[in-house]
């Protein structure tokens, strides 16, 4: 009995030891194959063709909504610029009518790609950034790992609608280029902790 537990204490162990490489990094979203999804501080651009009045120049409110001139309000934080577009135009429809009504979205600026760094970073801090950066880009945004930083015990511990996941990296293999799977890219509101 007390050989079999032990057996099942080491097993355990070994699988434990094993859990960075286990890992299933393929299943992580990668934002840069997705329509970019709108989010607060966002400035977006709203063409109405052949109707200046109704076109605009908004910011996402904290609250996620902008005002459009006719219609009010509308969400547009957690929204693509497509479905975005499609309720405008829809809401539009009942104020205008015109067959050729056509609204477009752009997003001009993108000021709610934040993640966090944090841990044995030179820098650790809150970061924005212009463009979607994987793993290395964001550490190396944050002056690179300090002296103390155990590089193969990082985690990027990602915001989920069921509770945060943590997700184990391990840089030094990143760094080596043995593990290219592991260089995963940030998603809004992620946290990289290096202890």
């Amino acid at each position: 009995m007390c050989k079999s537990l032990t057996v099942l204490g080491l097993l355990l162990s070994f699988v434990g030891c094993g859990s960075t490489l286990a890992y299933d990094y393929a299943h992580e979203p990668d934002p840069r194959r997705e329509e970019y999804v709108i989010g607060s501080a966002d400035v977006l651009h709203i063409t109405v063709w052949q109707t200046p009045d109704l076109s605009i120049n908004a910011t996402v409110r904290p609250d996620g909504t902008i005002t459009m001139p006719l219609i009010g309000d509308v969400a547009a934080a957690g929204r693509t610029s497509s479905t975005l577009r499609a309720e405008i135009t829809t809401r539009l429809k009942s104020f205008v009518k015109d067959d050729a009504l056509t609204v477009s979205v752009a997003v001009a600026e993108i000021n709610s790609y934040q993640f966090t760094m944090a841990g044995n970073v030179e820098h650790p801090g809150l970061y924005n950034a212009r463009r979607f950066l994987t793993v290395t880009e964001a550490v190396a945004m944050a002056g690179g790992p300090s002296r103390f930083a155990a590089l193969s015990k990082v985690v990027l511990i990602r915001p989920t609608p069921r509770g945060p996941r943590r997700i184990p990296l391990d840089l030094g293999t990143i760094y080596a280029g043995t593990r290219p799977e592991m260089n995963i890219v940030l998603v809004r509101g992620d946290t990289l902790y290096l202890p």
